[in-house]
């Protein structure tokens, strides 16, 4: 007797098993939230609330809309070739791995300085110790390294999605709570200069939100690892659905935390610290005067877990592409290093980045502003480079047709570069100009 191929039992299996590939596949997008949502959420959508009400909505909205094609590119490319960006720029040219390399290593120690100092000052404020935040630092660091170690990206993949269903569940429970007493009058979604708002800020806030372009490579690294890991090569339809789904988690975290500094810090009439670690102190705080202190436990998870994610997750990208970069310097065919695992170079780059770190921490722990303005300004200048770099990488011959841009996407790429020119310009003459 023959079967029905297109019977409703046939389409329902066959969905499926579409299924339950998509799940062995799903993670390197969250692995990607985990690293964006941080500083950019916490410290900067926040006190854009707190600041402005919801006035810089529109600012935060643009972000968003105008970086999404260069953070796809990353697992569109890996899933379509098999290879991460790095080998992509390699097909470029080699001055392009060598450009991207110079960045990385020029923000690497900062980057982790900063990130660390500001999850380990949450740790102490949450559990009210007293303990040295360089100490502090440095046993997170251990812990982070160590977890990595034993289990590898099979840890860094579970650990994260644990910690992001416990962000995401405390942040909008915390959202939630403060809504009702939202001043929804203040809404806009036309990013334009507003009171009270430093032009730098507005800036500031645009070019880390999401996040910095150049974690596109991490997550088309990651893309690879979750491919060996679960066994099964994720199609570029799969890689793109799963980063979509984390770049909308991504959005909707930075409204909720826009949220929080509009209800409960917008107008209080406080002075808030230009310091994250201390600013995220305050927040807390703040939360707990206005509605009570059962709602503490709630923002001190929103917050440790947002602060952690970005620290795990960046612990091991940024030594996953240096660890990738020098092969690809190594061995010139892009072919030989695209299905390398990490190796030596990966724990080297992670055990000297660790000293380099508490180093910078114990010396220059107060000058911390200025070294992250310092990031902040690479981020604003390589921000279209690295865009143009992807673009042109997914765009190129080796990547099937099927899966390159179509017209939509293109001239949408092109407006984003044109636009994160035009502002990487104007945050030069605003820093500069005078």
């Amino acid at each position: 007797m023959s079967t029905n191929v297109g019977s409703p039992g046939m389409v329902a299996e066959r969905e499926e098993s579409k299924l339950k590939m998509f799940m062995r596949s799903f993670g390197p997008g969250l692995l990607w939230a985990g690293s964006a949502i941080g500083v950019s959420h916490l410290v900067q959508s926040t006190r854009a609330g707190a600041d402005a009400g919801f006035a810089l909505a529109g600012v935060i909205v643009f972000a968003l809309i105008l970086k999404y094609p260069f953070f796809e590119y990353g697992p569109r490319y890996a899933a379509a070739t098999g290879e991460s960006l790095v080998e992509g720029y390699q097909r470029v040219g080699r001055w392009a791995v060598w450009l991207y390399f110079a960045i990385v290593l020029s923000t690497v120690v900062i980057t982790h300085s900063a990130i660390i100092l500001f999850t380990a000052s949450l740790f102490l404020f949450a559990f009210g110790s007293e303990m040295s935040v360089v100490l502090a630092s440095a046993i997170l660091f251990a812990f982070c390294a160590l977890l990595l170690y034993i289990g590898h990206f099979k840890a860094l993949d579970l650990a994260i999605k644990v910690v992001l269903v416990l962000l995401a569940l405390s942040t909008l429970i915390a959202a939630a709570v403060v809504l009702p007493r939202a001043d929804l009058s203040t809404v806009s979604f036309i990013p334009l200069p507003q009171a009270g708002v430093s032009l730098a800020f507005m800036l500031a806030l645009a070019g880390w939100m999401p996040s910095d372009i150049a974690i596109s490579v991490y997550s088309s690294l990651w893309t690879l690892a979750k491919d060996k890991t679960s066994g099964v090569r994720a199609s570029v339809s799969t890689a793109r659905l799963d980063f979509m789904i984390a770049y909308g988690a991504t959005a909707v975290l930075a409204f909720a935390f826009l949220t929080l500094g509009a209800t409960v810090m917008f107008n209080s009439g406080e002075t808030f610290s230009s310091a994250g670690s201390v600013f995220s102190t305050q927040l807390i705080d703040m939360y707990v005067q206005t509605l009570g202190g059962w709602t503490k436990p709630i923002i001190i998870v929103a917050a440790l877990a947002a602060m952690f994610s970005t620290t795990l997750t960046v612990m091991d990208g940024y030594p996953r592409v240096i660890d990738r970069v020098i092969k690809v310097i190594k061995e010139k065919n892009p072919v030989v290093t695209a299905n390398a695992p990490v190796s030596k170079p990966y724990w080297i780059a992670m055990t000297i980045i660790g000293i380099l770190t508490i180093v910078v921490l114990s010396l220059f722990v107060g000058g911390m502003t200025q070294m992250v303005d310092f990031v902040t300004i690479v981020a604003f200048l390589t921000g279209p480079i690295l865009g143009f770099l992807n673009l042109k990488v997914v765009t190129s011959p080796h990547v099937p047709a099927e899966h390159r841009p179509g017209p939509a996407m293109l001239i949408y790429s092109y407006i984003g570069l044109a636009t994160m020119g035009a502002v990487a310009v104007i945050f030069l003459v605003s820093r500069f100009g005078g």
